[in-house]
């Protein structure tokens, strides 16, 4: 502690009255956030987050200034929040083993936040706080797997660019279609399937691309 706050504490007698708290915030990115996801991106409004909020969308626009900003810090939260998952340090289990986890987990992720997919797979609408984790997954990968960080940059951004547009359409389409459940269920378990074939189709050839040298700008 400095020496003049120490003569200050000294020098009152008697010790003032705390002052009085203010009211906490109530307009946080945490509960933007919060709010935002539990709505779903593509319901997000500012009259309708407010209310979630329980604020005025006026009060919520000193903080966010347009509805396209809303939601992309919605999205933004919603990607620093996903867990991805790490390829093993000794890069015992192979490549394409942890770039089929890869795409189980974009899979389950899309699938969880329907209006996300813009976001992540233009490189002009992802934030840079995307952008940097992005790029420290791809770092990650390359020193797990002992392989050129370009190298590692491009498998995971052609997995994930096939992955996310397929998933999306998949997901999406499926919503809308009036089924029965019994019906959406069936269609769904044997779209699941060729999800799984397509993008263990995808894995094998662009290994086998950068194994025999034919990745063009590598």
């Amino acid at each position: 502690m400095r020496p003049f706050l120490i003569q200050e504490k000294q020098m009152i007698s008697p010790p003032k009255n705390p002052p009085t708290r203010g009211r906490p915030r109530t307009i946080t990115r945490e509960r933007i956030a919060d709010a935002g996801i539990a709505i779903g991106l593509p319901n997000v409004t500012f009259v309708g987050l407010a209310a979630a909020l329980g604020v005025s969308h006026m009060a919520l626009y000193k903080h966010v200034p347009s509805l396209a900003a809303l939601k992309g810090l919605v999205a933004e939260e919603i990607f620093s929040r996903w867990d991805i998952p790490k390829g093993r340090v000794d890069g015992s289990g192979g490549l394409q083993a942890y770039l089929t986890e890869f795409t189980h987990s974009i899979q389950t992720f899309v699938k969880a936040h329907p209006g996300l997919t813009p976001y992540v797979i233009r490189r002009l609408a992802a934030t840079q706080p995307m952008l940097v984790k992005i790029d420290q997954h791809q770092s990650h990968i390359a020193r797990a797997y002992g392989i050129p960080k370009e190298q590692a940059r491009w498998l995971l951004a052609t997995v994930a660019f096939h992955c996310i547009a397929v998933a999306d359409t998949v997901y999406s389409v499926a919503t809308e279609e009036p089924k029965v459940n019994a019906e959406r269920a069936a269609e769904e378990a044997e779209m699941e399937a060729e999800f799984r074939q397509g993008m263990h189709a995808l894995i094998v050839g662009a290994l086998l691309l950068l194994e025999r040298g034919e990745v063009l700008g590598l």
